[in-house]
């Protein structure tokens, strides 16, 4: 079966799970994997949690759970992971799990480079084991509350804005941050990019630390997304304009305003959210899919494309 990269996914054949008590890892306890390793032991159903980190620093006072400083030591022990680790070596790490059918949810990037991308891919489908990415965005509440309302966008403006993070340095604020727009962008908009106009600078570290891309597709719609990691403020807002309707979506609250043209005149919609953290939201999903023996190419392939554009981007910078 080949695997498609682009146009329509094909999900493999499911399987029953029969395990009712999983054991996980998280690969990687930095800031991120810290998260992950809270929320994995916070959930029903774990009975056993990994931390595996080659630091042992970031594994003293870890409470709860089994420390190890060797990944490859998990053949056997586990039924699903996190891998949390620095993008250089997701690839390598994802690569072993997925050889010994173990369920990956990596965290974004997917990988370096899209030929690491592709083998990844191939290498789940080959084994018929499940390889989930961190794209948490698309878990966030207000985005899963506002999505059905998107149709044909005529214009998206995003501005994803942080401090200076002293982590993720071994790739620039496009991989690190402005992927995320770009991923919801891509889910948003079926059509194909017909120009990419972008600047970037480096400032203090040694690739892009902030960005701006202008997207211009096919059938018009225009994307322009910023995305800085040396700003004062943290911000994450994501707005789109369609006929005659405007939405405002705040990652950060978890908020969405809505404006709609009515009689000729604007007229506000209030959309409840029911926030909840979007990376639990994403573990959850990972559970779920592995506990209904579901292997679907879906959340790597999209992953894929938006590592495709990252790369574009990051070319032209």
């Amino acid at each position: 079966m080949s695997i498609p990269l682009t146009g329509d996914l094909v999900d493999l054949p499911k399987r029953v799970w029969y395990n009712p008590h999983m054991k996980t890892a998280v690969i990687g306890i930095g800031k991120l994997g810290s998260i992950h390793l809270r929320i994995w032991r916070e959930l029903a159903g774990i009975s056993q949690v990994y931390a595996v980190d080659n630091d042992p620093a970031k594994l003293a006072g870890l409470e709860g759970v089994e420390r190890l400083s060797d990944y490859r030591e998990l053949a056997g022990k586990v039924d699903l992971v996190s891998v949390a680790s620095p993008t250089t070596f997701h690839y390598a790490i994802a690569a072993f799990f997925l050889k010994n059918k173990i369920p990956v949810l990596v965290e974004k990037p997917i990988t370096q480079d899209l030929a690491q991308a592709d083998r990844l891919i191939k290498l789940a489908q080959k084994n018929k084991t499940l390889l989930a990415v961190g794209h948490v965005e698309r878990y966030n509440s207000a985005y899963m509350a506002v999505k059905a309302n998107i149709k044909d966008p005529l214009f998206i403006e995003c501005h994803r804005l942080s401090p200076y993070p002293a982590r993720s340095l071994d790739i620039s604020v496009v991989s690190d941050l402005m992927i995320h727009d770009l991923d919801i962008m891509l889910d948003l908009v079926k059509d194909k990019v017909k120009k990419i106009e972008v600047k970037g600078v480096p400032v203090l570290s040694p690739t892009a630390d902030i960005a701006n891309v202008r997207i211009t597709f096919v059938k018009g719609c225009v994307a322009n997304i910023t995305a800085s990691r040396i700003s004062a403020k943290k911000e994450r807002k994501f707005r789109i304009f369609m006929r005659d309707c405007y939405i405002s979506l705040d990652y950060a609250n978890q908020s969405v305003e809505i404006y709609r043209k009515v009689n000729n005149q604007i007229t506000k919609l209030d959309l409840p959210i029911n926030k909840e953290e979007p990376l639990k939201q994403e573990i959850r999903d990972f559970i779920s899919l592995v506990k209904a023996g579901n292997q679907t190419l879906e959340h790597a392939v999209k992953a894929r494309n938006a590592l495709a554009l990252a790369l574009k981007i990051e070319k032209k910078i």
